[in-house]
């Protein structure tokens, strides 16, 4: 080998490129995943009922902090549609200044869980119950951003949402600035179904920030009138919150918005995290790991006052189609957010609040998985009912009632099927009848096992085999035992038991 040879390779293998291999393919997605993230984080923040600028600063941190840290190396954090519908009802009820200290709290429990290496955990939740939740979100979202898209005002409840919306609508055809709003919010929706539909090299811009940058030119253009987006300024909409309302922490109703925060922000992103592991071949989730990052995301984010986040499986799957190779990108993308928030800040004032409506109305479309309904209910018809009980809980009652709903449909359905038990009566016309019992007696089948030897011959000796039981309770036992007393106290002879192999 000559000298310019080694030079070369020397050249080609410097420091500088070797600590950075995938460079520019982690450039290119960080671009990209800030252009999706962009309008998303705005419209979830406007839906929350919160300073628009709040959502970038959780975008933000979710790609400074969150993004540096372990667990998931391709998955991108962010303010989550999935938790707007909770965080307008909390902002309602406690206030602004509350929300900081509720997301911080969020932080604090999330860390503690994965400190305790209690993330992996999470993924013993029954699927139906968190596609249950995102489907009563979904629903609960599409419902009060039509109201957004017609320029109304929506009303509290998630049954008053959906049971006021022909009124609302028939309204805003009689009022132009409501008609204008009416055809961006649905043009935006438009736009967003139809965008995967157009060629390849159209398809390189996010069809979110397609559709808001075509409704905002629309606007401009045409001077509609219809509301835009009341900017602060970062620093204006940055308010820590004060040690007053840390005293809110005694309020019964606060600590259980921050277990359903707490819930739904660690399982939507451990969820989020195995939907992306399925996208690429490079490293799998560390839960623990990533429950940590979320945990410390989400406790920067309550110091801020800003937008609890959540893994989001949108900008997540934007990373990893636009060839992410390691967690540069989400952290570059943190990066374009905050030089968009402190540069480009007055943008967000040409922004029609109907477009960011009608973005979100797709966004909990896709919560809401009909597919999966018809699937479950073809293959495993209890799992589909807990899947629409509990979204039918969540917007006829609450978020927080909902989740319990349906967690305790799945597992009454789950001690239901483990309670699984056969009973074999044989009667040979003569001699003592013979009653064997396999599975598991639990007081969950004792109606059962009482109703089918109550019902043998009082006048027959009785031979009961209870060897085939993996499991006999304590009720079930001594309901056994009493049955068998009186069977025995009207002169025939005494039953005869075969205990179980192992009883607990």
């Amino acid at each position: 080998m000559n000298q310019n040879t080694s030079r070369r390779i020397s050249r080609r293998t410097s420091p500088r490129m070797s600590g950075f291999p995938h460079l520019k393919q982690d450039f290119a997605a960080s671009l990209v995943v800030f252009l999706v993230a962009l309008p998303l984080c705005v419209g979830v923040a406007v839906a929350s009922g919160v300073p628009a600028e709040l959502g970038l600063v959780t975008g933000i941190v979710g790609g400074l902090v969150t993004g540096l840290m372990r667990g998931s190396s391709l998955q991108v954090s962010g303010p989550a549609a999935g938790l707007t519908v909770l965080v307008f009802e909390a902002v309602q009820e406690f206030g602004l200044p509350a929300l900081g200290v509720i997301v911080l709290a969020t932080g604090a429990l999330q860390l503690a869980m994965g400190a305790l290496k209690l993330g992996r955990y999470f993924r013993a939740i029954s699927v139906s119950v968190v596609e249950g939740m995102l489907a009563g979100i979904g629903l609960v979202l599409i419902a009060g951003q039509l109201y957004s898209v017609v320029g109304a005002k929506a009303p509290a409840s998630g049954l008053e949402k959906i049971a006021g919306l022909p009124e609302a609508f028939v309204d805003a055809t009689g009022r132009a600035a409501a008609s204008a709003s009416l055809a961006l919010g649905v043009g935006t929706v438009v736009v967003l179904v139809l965008w995967k539909r157009l060629p390849k090299k159209v398809r390189t811009v996010p069809g979110p920030l397609a559709a808001v940058g075509l409704a905002t030119l629309a606007a401009l253009l045409l001077d509609l009138p219809v509301a835009t987006v009341e900017v602060q300024g970062l620093l204006g909409a940055v308010q820590p919150p004060p040690l007053g309302s840390f005293g809110e922490l005694a309020h019964i109703g606060l600590l259980g918005t921050i277990v359903a925060f707490t819930l739904i922000a660690s399982a939507e992103s451990l969820f989020s995290a195995a939907a992306v592991d399925r996208l690429h071949d490079g490293p799998r989730t560390e839960y623990d790991k990533e429950l940590m990052a979320q945990g410390a995301g989400n406790a920067l984010c309550g110091m801020l006052g800003a937008l609890p986040m959540t893994a989001v499986i949108v900008r997540s799957a934007a990373n990893v189609q636009a060839g992410a190779r390691t967690k540069a990108s989400r952290v570059l993308h943190g990066v374009w957010l905050l030089l968009f928030a402190a540069l480009l800040p007055d943008a967000l004032a040409y922004i029609p609040i109907p477009a960011l409506a009608g973005i979100l109305v797709h966004a909990g479309a896709k919560l809401v998985p009909v597919r999966a309904i018809v699937g479950l209910w073809r293959e495993h018809r209890g799992e589909a009912l807990i899947l629409v009980a509990t979204a039918v809980s969540i917007v006829a009652v609450s978020m927080f009632e909902g989740v319990l709903i349906g967690l305790a449909l799945a597992v009454a359905k789950t001690a239901w099927e483990a309670s699984h038990l056969r009973m074999e009566i044989v009667d040979k016309g003569a001699g003592p009848v013979q009653a064997h019992l396999s599975g598991n007696a639990t007081f969950l089948r004792l109606p059962k096992i009482l109703d089918s030897l109550e019902a043998l011959p009082q006048d027959r000796p009785v031979e009961l085999d209870l060897s085939g039981l993996h499991h006999l309770d304590h009720a079930c036992r001594s309901a056994l035992e009493t049955w068998a007393e009186r069977h025995s106290a009207v002169g025939t002879e005494p039953v005869k038991v075969t205990e179980p192999v192992t009883t607990v």
